[in-house]
């Protein structure tokens, strides 16, 4: 008689051998602060600067929440994940540092950011009266969210190529920072949750993936057509405007479907989805260029005056 079948609801070992190959390296990278870019900065588009911006205003609130969380449920955590979430802890107070300096940009280029900050505020002091690990499981979603679209914009930089050269390079620095600690907020759940019966485990996850999803989604369309609305574009046209961005061209969520349901499977892990090369990619190009900045400057201390 057969062994019977069992149902893995969650992925224990995540890439097997390689599991231990992606660390957590933060670049404490600064980007341009004295000259705002233009109130169009990707590619003189209202729309693709408005949907971009709405995240950015989000980002420091929300980076607070995930460090908040992942922090309160780290007791007893074996070394490797405690290692990994302070390295993700330092990784996400870099982004908060420039997001905010990105966004006071924004509010230089002639945006009113107040009432969505007052917006975001009101949604954090909703999830007081939620219990630590509800609000862990809601940041793992909304990791998830971050890594899946920082994947998509890695793989689009496309998109990307007429922007404003510094804010092009703060998403993409962001971005591969998303994919390197997207496991640390679900290790940290199943480190968590070890002692709950899986299918429980898995209903608490997948249920606040679809709350946490849907209002995070809802909150930056909503938050885009505020922004909208500041440069004039209101009404029915917005949002056709945005549903074909999103949507359609370059369709950024579209695209993150897939991925996004992923997240509901037996066995999901976020290191299944291995795009570590994006980040070597990333780290090779850098080096590239400090290393040609550095041969200039010995060139030009060379020769003579």
């Amino acid at each position: 008689m057969s062994a019977p079948f069992k149902f893995d609801l969650e992925a224990a070992t995540p890439l097997g051998k390689d599991a231990d190959a992606h660390p957590i390296r933060p670049r404490n990278r600064r980007f341009r602060r004295a000259v705002p870019p233009q109130r169009w900065w990707l590619n003189g588009d209202p729309v693709a600067t408005a949907w971009h911006n709405s995240l950015s205003i989000a980002f420091p609130v929300g980076e607070s929440f995930f460090i908040e969380h992942i922090k309160a449920n780290r007791a007893g955590a074996p070394p490797k994940l405690q290692a990994e979430i302070r390295a993700f802890i330092r990784q996400e107070i870099n982004h908060t540092r420039e997001h905010v300096a990105f966004n006071r940009m924004v509010n230089d280029a002639g945006y009113d950011i107040s009432r969505i900050e007052t917006r975001l505020a009101e949604a954090v002091a909703t999830t007081k009266s939620r219990s630590s690990l509800a609000n862990l499981a809601a940041s793992m979603a909304l990791e998830h969210f971050t890594a899946i679209i920082a994947h998509h914009t890695l793989t689009h930089l496309e998109h990307y190529e007429n922007a404003d050269s510094e804010a092009s390079h703060l998403w993409r620095w962001h971005a591969v920072e998303e994919i390197e600690h997207k496991g640390v907020a679900y290790d940290t759940w199943l480190h968590a949750t070890r002692n709950w019966p899986r299918f429980r485990r898995w209903w608490v996850k997948s249920l606040l993936m679809l709350l946490a999803g849907r209002n995070f989604v809802k909150s930056r369309i909503r938050d885009t057509l505020d922004l909208l609305a500041q440069d004039g574009i209101t009404g029915w046209k917005a949002k056709l405007r945005l549903t074909l961005y999103l949507l359609v061209r370059p369709g950024v969520l579209r695209a993150i479907f897939p991925a996004w349901i992923a997240y509901f499977l037996p066995g999901f892990h976020p290191w299944k989805t291995d795009d570590r090369q994006l980040i070597q990619l990333y780290d090779s190009e850098f080096t590239d260029a400090i290393l040609k900045e550095a041969r200039k400057a010995v060139r030009q201390a060379r020769s003579p005056s």
